[in-house]
């Protein structure tokens, strides 16, 4: 077995966001009366010691590494994010980029092995509507085919008895139209969670897997215009990922489209909004619209502001008291999951994440003995023994 690569143990560490102080303490090291813990943990990234077995599986997990990585003769190429859309928060800082990185070479990794598998199947048929439309074409033309792309409107999607079922017509749509929609904000667990000011949605644009990623650590009353908004990208032909703020260009570009997909300019006036209405009453009428349309309404609040209809000052006051109310109620609702959660909840949830396409093709490649489990388990995001109980259970949440 070759020799530990020291200059992949700096930048495995590095690219998890940790300094050595830090990493030598989730590693275990120890003070001691000749050296501190950070210098043992150098002293082995300067190559002057090789680490034990133990350390080294350790680092593999503490830096969200394959074991074999520190083996290699050089790092590896940093994840291809595509586009960065994003305007990050002050205060971002690397531990959450390292994880969004590894969330983002894991979806990277899927939608590569699904891609390859449709080739060989005679599966792979090109998708004309990723890359057909250019920002030049202006807002009208592109809505336009994100309607005809998706075979419903407004209309269809109010219709809906919630914002539940109307996410699931939208996704439904978006999925016979050829897209992979997944719902994923972590790497596994809780502790890996990434906030929507570091990841709201992610989009592959390749014509023949394209993929969308939604980070479920949303509210579900966003999803639907994350969705949208991830769509516009892929008729656009970007792959890139979102944040939660859209301070440029592309960003305003395809939320416009997105939310007069979902409320229309002339559904917004019924606000009847003015600079001089009180909180309380644009609140109660926000409220009211959002419901009525299965929307969020910081989506609402968004589109009022931008219609120049409430200041910038209440978009930001409700935009915020928004945000607070989301994050009281999440904390509730995953205190209720983990109690109540059982094994056949679990894999219903799971289904529901991967969504039905991703489902589907697992099963009817693996019918036809195209897919083997292990590789079944890698597309899936689960162990090999998790992949038959995965598709043997009915239903989505």
């Amino acid at each position: 077995m070759p020799k530990v690569n020291p200059a992949i143990m700096v930048w495995a560490r590095e690219t998890a966001g940790l300094t050595q102080k830090e990493a030598a303490r989730k590693l275990g090291f120890k003070d001691s009366s000749r050296s501190t813990a950070a210098e043992k943990l150098a002293s082995i990234e300067r190559g002057e010691k090789e680490p034990t077995r133990p350390q080294l599986v350790k680092m593999a997990g503490q830096y969200r590494r394959p074991l074999l990585t520190f083996y290699l003769s050089k790092p590896p190429r940093k994840s291809d994010r595509g586009v960065d859309f994003r305007t990050l928060p002050e205060g971002a800082h690397s531990p959450e980029e390292a994880l969004l990185d590894a969330l983002i070479r894991e979806i990277r990794a899927r939608q590569s092995m699904l891609r390859v598998i449709m080739e060989d199947e005679d599966e792979a048929a090109s998708l004309p509507f990723v890359g057909s439309r250019r920002m030049e074409d202006g807002r009208a033309a592109i809505l336009e085919s994100l309607q005809g792309l998706l075979g419903l409107d407004a209309a269809a999607y109010r219709a809906q008895p919630n914002e539940s079922a109307a996410f699931a017509l939208l996704r439904k749509s978006a999925e016979e139209a050829g897209i992979f929609v997944l719902l994923k904000g972590n790497l596994g667990n809780y502790v890996t969670e990434l906030d929507t000011t570091v990841f709201r949605g992610f989009a592959i644009a390749d014509e023949v897997a394209p993929f969308i990623v939604i980070n479920d650590q949303d509210a579900k009353s966003a999803w639907s215009f994350t969705l949208l908004h991830e769509t516009v990208h892929l008729l656009l032909g970007h792959t890139g990922i979102s944040g939660a703020r859209a301070d440029n260009e592309i960003e305003r570009f395809c939320n416009d489209i997105a939310g007069e997909f979902l409320l229309p300019a002339r559904d917004l006036k019924r606000l009847s909004l003015n600079r001089r209405v009180q909180i309380g009453s644009i609140t109660e009428r926000i409220s009211a619209l959002a419901s009525e349309f299965k929307v969020s309404r910081a989506m609402i609040a968004y589109k009022a502001y931008r219609s120049d209809l409430i200041a910038w000052e209440t978009y930001n006051q409700l935009k915020v008291s928004y945000r607070e109310e989301w994050l009281r109620n999440r904390d509730k609702n995953r205190e209720h999951t983990r109690q109540n959660e059982t094994v056949l909840s679990y894999y219903r949830v799971r289904r529901h994440r991967l969504g039905s396409r991703i489902i589907g093709m697992v099963q009817r490649m693996m019918a036809s003995d195209a897919l083997s489990t292990s590789k079944a388990a890698q597309i899936l995001g689960v162990k090999p023994r998790q992949v038959q109980p995965l598709l043997d259970t009915g239903g989505t949440l």
